[in-house]
């Protein structure tokens, strides 16, 4: 992978959401690739965040991707808005479902890419069997659930093994990770072979935008 090619997908959990439309439209003008969006149901993960109405508006504000993270306990019953509100990029937990595979491709099937989240504690070899047919791997390298948590630097060693599986079974998909990351953490990911860095709180706390995500696909 070019390192140059890195997407760079801000979380509008970390955004004024008083002033959601202008967070938009700034971040769309700083050079975002993607906007990453948070469902937490208040189940599967204790936070609850926002439901269909947001991703609506936010649908209607912007041309870029939507790539919307289900940290919910019933994903299924999400394809099928999700897709009418235009979102590309559709990732859920596959401990959540009994039968991952047949919910990639119901994903996939209403034109999305469909891509598996694994949480900071779980092996990516649970995912043996999946990824021939998943477009993406999220890969969280914090516990879902709330913005602005500590990075866990387990997440390299997984992006080695998705590179490695990638390579041995020619595969193609892929890597996304989000948690905690920030402009000295993100060089060592995009080394290691990710392709998406999703940034909340580092993006939005900072007063320049383009420079926080100009910052982020730097490598040192």
């Amino acid at each position: 992978m070019q390192k140059n090619t890195v997407k760079i997908a801000p979380s509008v959990l970390s955004s004024d959401f008083s002033r959601l439309a202008e967070e938009i439209k700034a971040i769309e003008s700083a050079g975002a690739d993607i906007i990453h969006l948070d469902i937490m149901d208040g189940h599967y993960v204790p936070n609850l965040t926002f439901g269909f109405v947001i991703v609506d508006t936010i649908s209607k504000l912007t041309k870029l991707p939507l790539d919307a993270h289900l940290m919910v306990s019933n994903p299924q019953e999400y394809v099928d808005r999700m897709a009418k509100l235009r979102v590309s990029y559709l990732s859920f937990h596959p401990e959540t479902v009994s039968n991952p595979k047949q919910l990639i491709e119901e994903i996939q099937e209403k034109g999305m890419k469909a891509g598996a989240a694994l949480n900071p504690s779980i092996h990516v070899s649970v995912l043996d069997e999946l990824l021939p047919h998943l477009d993406f791997v999220l890969l969280m390298s914090v516990n879902p659930g709330y913005s602005g948590q500590k990075y866990m630097p387990v997440v390299i060693d997984k992006i080695h093994q998705l590179k490695e599986a990638m390579q041995k079974r020619i595969l193609s998909f892929e890597i996304e990770v989000d948690g905690g990351i920030n402009n000295k953490i993100a060089p060592e990911l995009i080394d290691a072979g990710a392709d998406i860095i999703v940034s909340a709180s580092y993006i939005f706390s900072h007063n320049d935008y383009a420079a926080a995500i100009r910052s982020l696909r730097s490598v040192q």
